[in-house]
């Protein structure tokens, strides 16, 4: 997990036929989602379409301190089912203070990670019935399902290698809980992903990472351009009070 600097536009608008999305970018670890969040933020920011950037586990601030209990590497006691709790509850006050308020405004999220992260690492890596964190997403989320997610795939040997030296590079060794498991661990996550976009191809977007970044980005955008083409066919954005730039550092 790397030292986030978020950046945000937050306007006061009117909208004809409201925009509003919720997007999402999955992967296992090292998978270069930060990467495009960021690329895809400064392309929405030029389309005159407002969005927030956020992240789970995090994204306020009671959230970013139960971030730091999941994401301590000396927490190696921390049993499966305290974990996942733990996530919901972080989830919950995400949803009811960032992504609800937001959405309903009409504004665009993209998030590092969602409830689907929840069911592969804590159900196919962890091994929690699913049944279980089904129900337990379902009501930390408020039934909110993102309109696309992008699971950046890669290998789980490549991708956890980058993640590492990322953590290196940047002194974030005091999140690198995941990173400590064992491969086996990481293997079932992606196929859980994998598994994911199986059963929800038109939600699950699964992007092969090998291609390159700007290639990534590219079916990012034309899936993103489409989208908004659907959501809003006869509408066009108007700002009608200047921006105010906020800025939060985690």
């Amino acid at each position: 997990m790397r030292l986030w600097h978020i950046f945000y536009f937050d306007f006061e608008y009117l909208v004809e036929g409201s925009l509003s999305l919720f997007i999402t970018f999955e992967g296992v670890e090292g998978s270069g989602k930060t990467t495009q969040i960021q690329r895809l933020k400064k392309y929405l920011i030029q389309k005159g379409i407002p969005c927030k950037v956020t992240r789970e586990p995090g994204g306020c601030p009671i959230s970013e301190k139960i971030r730091k209990i999941l994401l301590n590497p000396e927490h190696r006691e921390m049993v499966p089912m305290s974990e996942l709790f733990l996530y919901e509850a972080a989830r919950s006050q995400h949803v009811k203070e960032v992504i609800e308020p937001f959405l309903k405004r009409g504004g665009t999220i993209l998030c590092d990670r969602f409830s689907d992260a929840t069911v592969v690492y804590q159900g196919y890596g962890r091994k929690i019935e699913l049944k279980w964190i089904k129900r337990l997403n379902q009501a930390s989320s408020c039934g909110i399902k993102p309109d696309v997610t992008f699971l950046l795939d890669c290998p789980s040997e490549v991708g956890l290698k980058r993640a590492i030296q990322r953590n290196q590079t940047l002194k974030q060794e005091n999140e690198e809980r995941f990173e400590k498991e064992k491969i086996q661990f990481h293997q079932r996550v992606r196929k859980g992903y994998l598994a994911l976009a199986k059963k929800e191809p038109s939600r699950v977007k699964v992007i092969d990472t090998r291609v390159g970044e700007d290639k990534v980005f590219e079916k990012i955008r034309e899936i993103v351009d489409h989208l908004i083409k659907i959501k809003t066919p006869n509408s066009k954005l108007r700002t009608v009070n200047s921006f105010r730039r906020k800025a939060h550092v985690f």
